[in-house]
């Protein structure tokens, strides 16, 4: 009788370990969808902002080279004025892309681990 009450808590045992277990999968299967949905929601909105920003730096660099043009009476000079400016700033990027990356590194990693 003993051995079948003991048999009986050990069936009761498995039951709740594994209820726990399913329960403890779903929980983190939920809380992984949560976290990834919120980045890729966070990633998302970043790319729309950053597409919005580039077409209109797209458009400010196009009239300013119109500008330069038109004070400067030659159509390409004001062009090439514009260019040779993003050259120069991708230059500077490049130059302090480490100092760049860190301040980013630490801001996404806020995100990833909050």
């Amino acid at each position: 009788m003993a051995f079948e009450e003991l048999k009986q808590d050990l069936a009761g045992a498995e039951a709740d370990v594994r209820s726990y277990m399913e329960n403890s999968e779903e929980y983190y299967r939920l809380l992984t969808f949560r976290a990834v949905m919120g980045h890729q929601t966070t990633a998302i909105q970043y790319l729309l902002i950053g597409i919005a920003l580039i077409f209109a730096l797209l458009f400010l660099s196009f009239a300013a080279s119109l500008a330069i043009s038109e004070r400067l009476d030659s159509y390409f000079s004001g062009f090439f004025i514009i260019a040779g400016f993003y050259v120069l700033l991708g230059g500077l990027i490049y130059l302090f892309r480490k100092r760049l990356i860190a301040p980013m590194i630490r801001k996404f990693s806020k995100y990833y681990f909050d």
